[in-house]
């Protein structure tokens, strides 16, 4: 389980490392063309319900924490479809993983 850690702030989101991965790559992607964004997730019933929205930019510190050493194979029509939902209004949100046949190396 890794951790996403934004700006300053004491509050770590826990996320599964493969779901944070692709994450990370989206995520840069946008940051990379200095394109901010809203990111909304949800807590979940372990950690009481809810949800937090996040505003996203080049400006405000953030941290991908692994717990794992190895990346794993990134599925290129997940970072697409978490890529769509950044740029709608509603912001970055958590998509199921789609089937694909041919995984990219994360490195």
């Amino acid at each position: 389980m890794g951790k996403l850690i934004y700006n300053s702030s004491p509050r770590e989101i826990d996320i599964d490392d493969r779901v944070l991965a692709h994450l990370r790559v989206a995520i840069l992607n946008k940051l990379r063309r200095s394109e901010s964004f809203a990111m909304t997730w949800e807590h979940g019933l372990v950690n009481g319900s809810g949800r937090t929205t996040f505003w996203i930019n080049e400006s405000i510190p953030l941290q991908f924490v692994f717990s794992g050493n190895r990346s794993p194979k990134l599925n290129r029509l997940w970072i697409e479809q978490l890529l769509l939902t950044a740029n709608s209004t509603s912001g970055l949100q958590y998509v199921p993983e789609p089937e694909e046949n041919d995984p990219i190396d994360a490195d």
